[in-house]
């Protein structure tokens, strides 16, 4: 397992200026149904309709309302039929009442309007001139608050309502939206799509969706589950998506409570912003995430993406956040369920590997962005708030919870919880009152640590045995760093286990305190031991035991997840017998997963016997062995490394990733400074060849050979190359890694070519494109010259929440890294080398030892 840095610095504050406490507005009242009819002009990218809230007071004498409206035409304003006098400043309308409010008598605020080349909310997408195939669509995106861009309303989740939407759309079209569909109107050239929701919900959960699509229709129990793509992607609809209602069945038995909605319904859109968005009953994917057969070879993400989105329906959708602050409880809860899923369709080993993938990317987050608590209302935007701490985090707090609790005792509180709250508000507060009312159990001390406190112990373990007492010690430290308000410790109930024989003793200690050591006596020494047995607690270890102990635990742990920090723990001892023992567990060891960690594991022992063991490992049948094997190979930075990967990017391989992933580490073989390092035109040439012959989905191979070229941080020639691929007639998704790579690269280059690569940036910020405006940023990001900072402040300026942070982050990294000159570089260079020198010596040294062992 790849560790934190041991001791590592305070984290980064998640508050940037400007963050306040954010609290909902007080209510006028409860809005019992928003009814909107609209009517597209596709061409010209005009909305126009009317937004009809039904309200019912909830106190007398309110004489004055204000919605939030974004970039509107008002066009008229009546109350219950009556029209009105307003006020509007382009994003707030308020409304003075002729007749004061009064309980019990519902009013109606019938408003009409116009879109005019809506920025955010509602989308239109259309073929260009350099994108002549793009369809034409128009799409919708709500949360966090940008339902308000697209129709007046009370934009927060805090408020639900039943709902309609109709809408004129061109014959040829189909237009979905949540809930049912009423009717369709035929009007000769157009058509009148009408769609009710019964079901409450909150503003940024409705949705529409408008295109010439394909539909493809499965059911559940008697429900609609449809798909709906471009015309000609209906098997790659199937392939993605095919297994929704299976995942429905899953999930309604697991949760306790049957799917909630009419028909649940899947749209595939083009340029969407995001990688799906779970409207009530009809979900948006981005069309990116449309499988073709190579690539469902080891890609898990469209799948997981579907079950993400699907879960939604029960946590978010049936159970609505009161408050953005509470969002861990729909993200985490949803993004434990492609745990659950995917443990339910392939077995305990990947459902227990992918969770701790998502513990990994919460810690990266943790270590290299910032650190907060799951549950915090002081923001500048709520949009903030959607990182990997509500999502990979929250995941594993759900984890904790289940292991606390028990499978029986966890899954009844998700039913409690479920049922107690269904189409209504919650806080987090709710799921603790579910546990207790479910279980009896308090698991406040659980939530404290981890939901309501930033950050997560780091534990450093050691084990020795000793013979004549028969004690098995184990010495447990906490290295993370206080955070301020508290020591940073944390007090957790942590198992051991001994095992001996394929016999486990396990013991349950309590670790509160910085250094603590724990005595055990057994019958006889154990073959190896099991910190944080099951290894269910969000945390990062870092393990010294023996290498004789370390090798029973690699070899006999029943969890693939002991296994694994075993092979990280003997790599650390480094040496050839340490080497010996993971090439053996290499050719043992059944599941990909593990066999993928022990190549990372010999990819970090700078011996020279390495290489050889790590081309051996190129014939793994698993694709994403293979993957990290070509990453490990790139490490070594050898003839013999270069011409294996080469060889596998000549012939190709299964994997489109695979595949991608060796042609990249061509970059990293031409630049090593190397004697036998490859010659730049050799490497240059086969880029060019990748880029100009392979095709292939979402440009991944094509997007290997990006990557390559931007490890080519000293050539001309190469930023040449990556510049040609930035232009508006290249495919997206190759054109947003081509720029992206533009930072990295920058970081070699000449004064000149730095000042060139400055002005492509500058010459692209011009694009009003979401994807666009991320990838630039992405690149400025990673440059190492003040000269960035100014493009950043640009973002920074924009409206968009999204872009203004990661601009502003983007600044931080910049600041930090543009004390780095020439003579620095020139240290790590030299420092390169050395560790080589010093891998030779060190390797030599090995093989004279285990001669004179064995005489």
């Amino acid at each position: 397992m790849s560790q934190l840095a041991f001791g590592s610095p305070k984290s980064k504050s998640f508050e940037l200026p400007g963050a306040k406490p954010q609290y909902n507005p007080d209510r006028y009242g409860q809005v019992t149904h928003i009814a909107l009819d609209l009517k597209l002009d596709i061409p010209n990218q005009i909305c126009t309709g009317t937004c009809v809230t039904t309200l019912n007071p909830i106190r007398n004498g309110i004489n004055s309302i204000v919605m939030d409206a974004v970039d509107m035409e008002i066009l008229s304003i009546g109350v219950s039929g009556n029209a009105q006098n307003y006020s509007y400043d382009g994003k707030q309308l308020s409304i003075a009442l002729t007749n004061a409010l009064t309980i019990g008598q519902a009013v109606t605020i019938e408003i009409a309007y116009k879109l005019d080349k809506p920025d955010r909310g509602l989308y239109f997408i259309y073929p260009t001139e350099h994108e002549p195939n793009k369809p034409v669509q128009v799409w919708t995106q709500g949360e966090d608050e940008d339902s308000r861009y697209w129709f007046p309303c009370f934009d927060y989740p805090g408020q639900l309502a039943s709902s309609e939407i109709r809408v004129e759309v061109p014959s040829s079209f189909t237009a979905v939206s949540n809930g049912s569909l009423s009717r369709v109107e035929d009007q000769g050239n157009s058509k009148i799509y009408h769609w009710i929701q019964t079901e409450v919900h909150p503003t940024y959960l409705m949705t529409l969706a408008v295109g010439e699509f394909s539909e493809i229709r499965d059911e559940w129990n008697g429900k609609d589950i449809t798909y709906y793509v471009e015309k000609g992607k209906e098997d790659a609809a199937r392939l993605t998506m095919g297994k929704t209602p299976r995942m429905v069945e899953f999930y309604s038995k697991t949760y306790g409570y049957p799917y909630a909605y009419p028909k649940y319904a899947q749209v595939c859109v083009d340029d969407f912003i995001f990688g799906g968005m779970e409207n009530t009953s009809t979900t948006l994917l981005t069309d990116r995430c449309l499988l073709d057969e190579r690539a469902a070879i080891d890609n898990l993400r469209a799948e997981t993406l579907v079950a993400h989105e699907l879960a939604h329906q029960w946590f978010g959708d049936l159970v609505v956040i009161k408050h953005w602050s509470h969002a861990w409880i729909k993200e985490g809860a949803a993004t434990y369920a492609e745990v659950l899923w995917l443990t339910h369709e392939y077995g305990a080993d990947l459902g227990r590997y992918y969770w701790l993938g998502q513990a990994r990317e919460y810690l990266d987050e943790d270590s290299s962005r910032y650190r907060r608590p799951l549950v915090t209302h002081v923001y500048r935007e709520a949009i903030e708030l959607y990182d990997r701490h509500i999502y990979e985090k929250g995941s594993c707090v759900y984890h904790m919870m289940r292991v606390e609790l028990g499978d029986d005792l966890f899954f009844k509180t998700i039913a409690t919880f479920l049922k107690d709250n269904a189409h209504n508000t919650v806080e987090t507060i709710d799921l603790l009152r579910a546990v207790e009312k479910t279980t009896g159990r308090n698991l406040t001390f659980l939530f404290d640590q981890y939901v309501y406190r930033g950050g997560h112990p780091d534990y450093k373990v050691s084990y020795s045995w000793d013979n004549d007492s028969n004690l098995a010690k184990v010495a447990v430290t906490q290295t993370q760093v206080a955070d301020g308000e508290t020591d940073g410790l944390f007090d957790l109930k942590i198992p051991i286990a001994f095992t001996t024989n394929n016999v486990s003793k396990s013991f349950t200690v309590r670790i509160h305190q910085r250094d603590q050591a724990f005595y055990f006596p057994l019958e006889s020494k154990p073959d190896f031991v099991s910190f944080d047995a099951g290894n269910n607690t969000l945390k990062t270890v870092e393990l010294d035991y023996p290498l004789p102990e370390l090798s029973a635990q690699l070899n006999q742990d029943p969890d693939c997840l002991s296994r694994l920090h075993a092979a990280a723990a003997i790599a650390k001892k480094g040496n050839l017998e340490a080497l010996k023992t993971l090439e053996k567990a290499l050719t043992t060891e059944a599941f990909w997963g593990v066999r993928l960690e022990i190549v990372e594991a010999i990819g970090t022992i700078k011996l020279d016997q390495t290489e050889a063991v790590l081309i051996n490992a190129l014939k793994d049948p698993e694709a994403r062995v293979r993957r990290a094997v070509v990453v490990a190979l790139a490490e070594q930075k050898t003839a013999s490394a270069y011409q294996a990967v080469k060889a596998l990017v000549e012939a190709g391989d299964a994997s489109y990733l695979t595949e991608s992933s060796a042609i990249a580490a061509l970059g990293t073989f031409a630049t090593s400074g190397l004697p036998e390092a490859p010659a730049e035109s050799e490497v240059l040439a086969i880029l060019k060849s990748v880029l100009e012959t392979r095709e292939g989905w979402n440009q991944v191979v094509r997007s290997g050979a990006i990557s390559a070229l931007s490890r080519m941080k000293t050539s001309a020639a190469a930023l040449e190359l990556l510049q040609e691929y930035t232009q508006p007639k290249v495919p997206q998704a190759l054109r947003l890694a081509a720029i992206r790579a533009l930072g990295a690269i920058s970081i070699g280059q000449t004064p000149t070519q730095l000042e060139q690569i400055l002005n492509r940036l500058r010459e692209l910020s011009r694009d009003r494109f979401f994807l666009t405006q991320v990838a630039i940023i992405a690149a400025l990001g990673q440059m190492e010259t003040t000269k960035a900072i100014p493009l950043l402040s640009s973002f920074v300026a924009l409206p968009d929440g999204r872009v203004k942070r990661m601009a502003e982050e983007a600044i931080q990294r910049v600041q930090s890294k543009s004390g780095s000159d020439a003579s620095v570089k020139q240290l790590r260079e030299e420092l390169d080398t050395l560790k080589k020198d010093n891998q030779t010596m060190k390797s030599r040294l090995e093989v004279l030892e285990a001669k004179e062992a064995k005489v």
